[in-house]
């Protein structure tokens, strides 16, 4: 095990699949305590016993991002566990409103809207001042090349990113007298529950 991020304390939401999986693995790899966060607590547990079979210290926690009680909860828990917050990673996102606009009905809207857009900034902006009285801290929020380059079909999940992308200026801004370093980080299509749905909803 490297020690790049030893004895630092990493939350990851979305970790229990795809690109979020493969940074849980990594931080702990370096060294990070994870807090491996999504929507089912089996996923998350399960990548927390591939970490602590490699000698790391992770905590699986299941919240859904679209609801605040449960990134309170999430907050509280791993403040408990490991008594600080050095990295946040705003890596969960849903698209269930893939096809044309005129198709889209408002409870998709709101949902896309909750869990890809509120969701990032409400766990964000309750971590960062707690961050900021520790010292400082880091901020990642995953968008997507479609906040860059906006695809047909893809309007509202683009909306919601390209949103997400604002906001993390907005935070850089606001937070860099915190000590809190805020990016983003725009992926392109990769192998994903998220992106091979997407694909085969392409009408």
């Amino acid at each position: 095990m490297a020690d790049k991020f030893r004895d630092k304390v990493v939350i990851v939401t979305g970790g229990s699949r795809g690109l979020g999986r493969a940074m849980s693995l990594g931080f702990a790899a370096e060294g990070a305590k994870v807090v491996v966060a999504s929507r089912k607590a089996d996923s998350c547990r399960e990548v927390v016993s591939l970490i602590e079979a490699d000698g790391g210290e992770a905590l699986a926690h299941a919240a859904h991002m679209g609801k605040t009680e449960d990134l309170d909860a999430l907050v509280e828990a791993t403040y408990e566990r490991f008594g600080r917050v050095d990295v946040l990673i705003n890596n969960a996102g849903i698209n269930v409103a893939f096809g044309p606009l005129a198709d889209v009905s408002p409870e998709a809207f709101d949902k896309m809207v909750s869990v890809n857009l509120k969701g990032p900034w409400y766990l964000a902006s309750r971590l960062a001042p707690r961050m900021g009285e520790e010292g400082g801290g880091c901020v990642v929020n995953v968008l997507s090349v479609a906040a860059l380059s906006t695809p047909a079909y893809s309007g509202i999940y683009a909306a919601t990113k390209a949103g997400l992308k604002a906001l993390t200026e907005v935070m850089a801004q606001e937070w860099a007298e915190w000590n809190i370093r805020v990016n983003a980080l725009a992926p392109g299509s990769y192998h994903s529950d998220l992106t091979d749905g997407a694909i085969e909803a392409i009408p």
